[in-house]
């Protein structure tokens, strides 16, 4: 039975984790008819894992029932996984960067990791898709990128999502900063990755990973900062200011990429208390006639 079929490596590397960590251990040796809804509802809230992750476990077991009844294993109403509650919203808000932090870390960061955080952080590049990027997907006139791809891991595959491969527009400053990386940086033709690695001679773009424990993370400390941050930090952040300064949900899920308005209205629900004060404050002020209070930066 294949239920990765047209995955993204990334998602697939998620499946079988998945499937031998916890679903095998705790349900290989029970029949399909006698799994209960209530039985596996139950088992879920004994993960110690965020929700988001036993959402995802939740329906990779319902993807076994639906592909049970596609062969005729079981009949059309017999997936119990379907009646199965589980929240995946998260417990914790995402780690963002104040404008100080950012400017802070980037004055400490190398050329390539610089370059590498300034477009996650002003176009919302996953960093996956910003180590994808070859420098023939980058349009200078007319200030787009063309997303075409994502690399995990060293495996080259689809984006997450087709919504994910819409172009981006790149503002002029962040253009100037890939134009200076590329005047520096050893592989500059069309065809050669943006952030190609010198370890593999140009022929693959940087792993991730090996860049964030070798270079962003250290840099982080020397800058000060005490938060745990990673490259997603950078597309957090650059989320959190787009619903910040007043856009349009509607602007902000086309740039942000997401498929659902809901993942877009997440952000929204979890703006800054710096900015929650603000607004009360300025109510209180016309309530109670009071004179405007300073605005004190967090």
């Amino acid at each position: 039975m294949n239920t990765h079929e047209g995955k993204t490596k990334k998602t697939k590397l998620v499946y079988n984790g998945n499937l031998k960590l916890y679903i095998v251990p705790r349900w290989g040796d029970y029949p399909l008819r006698r799994v209960t809804s209530v039985e596996v509802e139950e088992w879920l809230k004994t993960l110690k894992l965020a929700p988001s992750s036993r959402a995802k476990i939740r329906n990779l077991m319902s993807t076994v029932f639906r592909h049970a009844i596609r062969w005729g294993w079981l009949n059309q109403n017999e997936n119990p996984i379907a009646m199965v509650r589980v929240s995946s919203k998260r417990k914790r808000i995402p780690v963002t960067l104040t404008a100080e932090e950012f400017r802070a870390l980037f004055a400490v960061l190398p050329d390539r990791e610089r370059a590498m955080g300034t477009i996650c952080a002003t176009a919302g590049l996953r960093i996956s898709e910003t180590i994808g990027l070859k420098w023939g997907d980058i349009d200078f006139q007319t200030g787009q990128a063309n997303v075409l791809r994502s690399v995990v891991d060293g495996a080259v595959g689809r984006c997450k999502t087709e919504v994910s491969q819409q172009p981006v527009p790149l503002d002029a400053l962040t253009l100037d900063k890939i134009q200076y990386w590329r005047a520096i940086t050893l592989y500059a033709s069309e065809s050669d990755w943006v952030f190609a690695s010198d370890h593999a001679f140009g022929k693959m773009p940087v792993w991730a990973i090996s860049s964030l424990q070798k270079v962003l993370q250290p840099a982080a400390k020397r800058a000060g900062i005490t938060k745990r941050i990673g490259w997603h930090t950078f597309r957090h952040t650059y989320s959190s200011l787009l619903a910040e300064t007043g856009n349009d949900v509607k602007v902000v899920q086309e740039l942000m990429r997401h498929a659902k308005v809901s993942t877009t209205m997440e952000i929204y629900t979890h703006a800054r208390m710096e900015k929650k004060r603000i607004a009360q404050s300025k109510v209180v002020d016309v309530l109670f006639n009071r004179s405007p209070q300073p605005v004190v930066v967090q």
